[in-house]
């Protein structure tokens, strides 16, 4: 009988943390419309009416994509010209875990001023179930709207060499996953950027459960950047807040950066930075200068 009520305890337990710890993976918000500027919600950057970018450069765009579960509908925004991209360098910035394009907004704001406003476009989506974009978020979900978005840049005329991926915290797996298997995507990266980006799903879930138990105990999820950064050779800038409580340099982004082994690399760690505020403590304008040396290396 106690082995009975201990096995129930842990199956109990697996599934508790396995709703918890899923929600640092994928914690996305649905919303009626984007509202960009006008969004009254939380924002993961205060850029104090700075960075502004003209309406004739903000597009927003609804596509058709195919998902484990069917044909279903993504939403993405494209700062820039778009009958410039057959000739300009493209930022495809793939969005942390929580909310959608509203919360990151001033962060595509900020990526459309590196170099200028107007020097680089910059598209972001959101994953399915973020935002307005439908399905079920799961990792090869992650990775179909990832591909989505590249084929779109395709069909407008980019190239490899002008093409740059930027992956933020869960973004970071959609970004390592591209520049890992460059022929399963109808485009390949010619340079990666990653800001707070985690080992792997093992490494993270262990960070937030505490338990001595093999995160696939608790979830699914193969994530692993820690080992697929060992197959990318293009230049590589991380990026990370030395205070990220959420996914720390030590835990994560260090041993990402020390697993690249081929290639270029650079690091850049920010004093006070934390999860979602490494801009803001760098400076924004130290903060993309720093983009805009890696873009040129």
């Amino acid at each position: 009988m106690k082995k009975i009520l201990f096995i129930t305890a842990i199956l109990g337990l697996s599934i508790a943390c396995r709703k918890r710890l899923d929600s640092f993976l994928f914690n996305p918000s649905q919303i009626e419309s984007y509202q960009l500027d006008a969004y009254q919600g939380e924002l993961t950057l205060d850029l104090n009416g700075q960075y502004n970018v003209p309406d004739s450069l903000i597009h927003q765009m609804e596509w058709d994509v195919e998902l484990e579960e069917g044909s279903s509908k993504m939403s993405a925004i494209y700062i820039g010209n778009i009958d410039d991209i057959a000739t300009d360098t493209i930022i495809l910035y793939c969005h942390g875990n929580k909310d959608h394009m509203d919360f990151y907004w001033p962060r595509q704001k900020l990526y459309a001023h590196t170099g200028g406003l107007g020097r680089y476009g910059v598209l972001m989506f959101d994953y399915p179930s973020f935002g307005l974009s439908e399905g079920k978020a799961s990792e090869a979900n992650l990775y179909r709207s990832t591909a989505r978005a590249i084929q779109w840049l395709k069909d407008q005329g980019l190239a490899n060499h002008r093409f740059v991926l930027f992956g933020f915290s869960l973004g970071s797996a959609a970004a390592c996953e591209v520049a890992a298997h460059p022929d399963e995507y109808a485009l390949a990266p010619s340079k990666l950027i990653l800001e707070a980006p985690f080992a792997s799903a093992e490494v993270m879930i262990q960070d937030a459960a505490l338990l001595s138990m093999p995160g696939s105990f608790l979830v699914d999820l193969k994530i692993d950047n820690a080992t697929e950064i060992r197959k990318i050779s293009i230049p590589l800038l991380w990026i990370h807040g030395v205070d990220d409580s959420f996914l720390s340099v030590k835990s994560h982004g260090q041993p990402v950066y020390d697993n690249k082994l081929n290639g270029y690399k650079e690091a850049y760690l920010v004093p006070g930075g934390g999860h979602e505020t490494t801009p803001f403590a760098a400076g924004y304008e130290n903060y993309i200068a720093r983009l805009a040396s890696f873009m040129l290396h």
